[in-house]
């Protein structure tokens, strides 16, 4: 057991990075990674027990990492993305939620042993699904709008209902069996979810307010965010137990919905902030267990009930909420597999945990292992079949990584008819429909609007997308374009056009360092130039390298003035040629270069010409 604090917090945000970034690499689902780097530094070789370790803090650290992971979450819940689901959304939170709680809580009962006062609070939690899952999930998948959003919202709406229905069920069972329970504190609680929702609107409400008319600096309103949410959830929470959760979710839909300038700001920031915390999170509650806890989870009665969950409880909720929808078959097998449960699950049932076995139900000792042995199983199993059933089903996105390219022009049109030719998804995004019309006439894919505006977002599904090139006459355009979409496609991943020589070119070459996105091939890859060798009949080819025909062996043979753009590796994966580096390019290997007309063929071309027009 390491002895020094410090370093066990050192160890934990290590251990959790590492996991995100092990996921990222390996194409793993990162809540997997997590909970096992977990366990191995906890129970299995002792290295942490950060229970111990934090003492009182370890809840309240846990608490507030929560709340702010679901407001993160709920900050993305524009009610213009729902349009269209609104109905399937609605039911799954409200008729799906009720049949999930009462066939969860029969399978408590019946199949785990539990009593009906202690399976009826363990089945209200159980409907959480939550975005501490969902949203890596969803990341990793790639899967179509509709699933996707419909997943997203569950998990971000239902994380508080799961956690105020088992509250619900708890005073319920207190009033009932005449311990503390009264009318009167059930009023109680159903006027302090009321004061919840309120606190978060009116947070929400004035945050946004204070940033519109500038009553906060920038570089104030990230921390005054941060603050706030804290705030409106110790607020509630100190009133009544697991509202706070309620209220910082009211709190994120109300600034997601007042179209606030900075709002894809904050955006940003929380999601750095959330991502940080549920790498930790996940790896100090897994550390936290016990190997009784986790000896205790092959229990067979659990087994069942987790079993049970799984494959008869979920598919039963969500195919009876959404009958009469426009949901289709294979979007409702998705949904009705994909529900994997999360910290919100953990926190909460170590809460009931404690207080059912203080009033007197010596059966929820077992609370603990039956929700880890859920989480555990759902995130393993979802996080694995996810990608595979997507793709059977047909409802992914996954295929090679394509390229988004702003602005239509001759040079964009050509480029992206060899990408398309390859079997790589490519867009172009214009504003105009006059510069748009070749490429639709060449049937490649197209988006007509500002790539800059927030309609872009309900608009354009950009998940197929990897690589972002923009390609407009204007240079403090596409720098703009790139350096605003850094934080989707990373900046490694974003590129643009040289910049123009001017009488001020050094200030544009400086400027071209520290904004934007990486410089394509390099100075002679300006628009009017590229734009011009198109005009003039030069082609885009693409060659590939062969155990007989070498790189070397194509250097020397190419032609004079001919521009190489790109090179596609055998797994998809594109690299460019950029001012700062060049590919490695080896046998298999597909170069897509901009070469000068074959000037022999040119001549049989103006022969035939003119021969044809002898005969006219």
């Amino acid at each position: 057991m390491i002895d020094s604090l410090l370093l066990n917090i050192t160890l934990i945000g290590v251990l959790g990075v590492g996991s995100q970034w092990l996921a990222w690499r390996f194409r793993l689902p990162a809540i997997v990674i997590m909970s096992i780097a977990g366990l191995l530094a906890g129970p299995i070789f002792g290295l942490i027990d950060p229970q111990a370790d934090f003492g009182e803090l370890f809840r309240p650290i846990i608490s507030l990492a929560v709340a702010v992971i679901l407001f993160e979450g709920s900050l993305n819940l524009d009610i213009k993305e729902v349009r269209g689901l609104g109905r399937p959304v609605f039911r799954i939170v409200t008729i799906g939620a009720f049949i999930s709680w009462i066939a969860g809580s029969f399978a408590a009962h019946y199949v785990a042993g539990l009593p009906w006062a202690v399976a009826f609070v363990i089945g209200g939690l159980f409907i959480v699904t939550g975005p501490t899952v969902i949203l890596p999930l969803l990341r990793q998948a790639k899967l179509k709008p509709r699933p996707a959003k419909i997943l997203k919202w569950e998990g971000i709406i239902i994380d508080p209902i799961g956690a105020l229905l088992a509250v619900f069920a708890f005073e319920i069972i207190e009033f009932l069996i005449g311990h503390n329970g009264t009318i009167s504190s059930l009023v109680t609680f159903f006027l302090a979810s009321i004061f919840a929702i309120l606190l978060g609107y009116g947070i929400g409400k004035g945050t946004g307010v204070m940033f519109e008319r500038g009553f906060v600096p920038e570089f104030l309103k990230s921390p005054v965010v941060f603050a706030a949410v804290i705030l409106c959830f110790t607020l509630a929470d100190e009133v009544t137990h697991e509202t706070g959760l309620l209220s910082v979710t009211a709190m994120g839909m109300t600034l997601a919905n007042m179209r606030i300038s900075s709002i894809s700001d904050m955006r940003h920031f929380k999601e750095n902030i959330s991502l940080l915390f549920i790498s930790t999170i996940f790896v100090m509650l897994t550390a936290s267990l016990n190997m009784e806890t986790l000896l205790e989870i092959f229990n067979l009665q659990i087994i069942g009930f987790v079993l049970l969950m799984l494959f008869i409880v979920r598919p039963l909720s969500i195919f009876l909420s959404t009958m009469g929808t426009d949901l289709n078959k294979s979007e409702k097998l998705l949904v009705s597999w994909i529900a994997p449960r999360g910290i919100v699950a953990l926190t909460v049932a170590s809460y009931f945990s404690n207080v059912l076995l203080d009033a007197g139900f010596e059966e929820a000792s077992i609370l603990i292992s039956l929700t880890f042995a859920l989480v555990f199983t759902t995130v393993v199993a979802h996080g694995f079949s996810i990608g595979w059933l997507s793709k059977k089903l047909g409802l992914s996105m996954e295929g090679p990584p394509g390229v988004l390219m702003v602005g239509g022009s001759p040079f964009t049109v050509g480029l992206a008819s060899v990408l398309d030719e390859l079997k790589i998804p490519v867009l172009i995004s214009d504003s105009s429909w006059d510069r748009l019309m070749n490429a639709r006439t060449k049937g490649l894919k197209t988006y007509h609007g500002e790539i800059l505006s927030e309609q872009r977002e309900y608009h354009l599904e950009m998940t197929p997308y990897e690589y972002l090139l923009s390609a407009t006459e204007f240079d403090s355009y596409n720098a703009l374009v790139c350096t605003t979409f850094v934080p989707t496609f990373g900046r490694n991943n974003v590129y643009q056009l040289s910049l123009e020589k001017k009488e001020n070119g050094d200030d544009l070459e400086s400027l071209g360092r520290t904004i934007g996105g990486k410089v394509l091939i390099g100075e002679s890859a300006s628009w009017e130039e590229l734009n011009g060798l198109v005009k003039q009949g030069y082609v885009f080819r693409k060659t590939t390298i062969t155990q007989q025909f070498k790189y070397m062996d194509y250097l020397k043979n190419m032609n004079e003035g001919a521009m190489m753009f790109l090179v596609i590796k055998p797994s998809k994966k594109i690299e460019f040629f950029t001012r700062e580096s060049q590919p490695k390019v080896e046998t298999g290997d597909v170069i897509v270069s901009l070469t000068p007309p074959n000037k022999e063929k040119e001549k049989i071309r103006e022969k035939i010409e003119n021969q044809r027009n002898g005969k006219k």
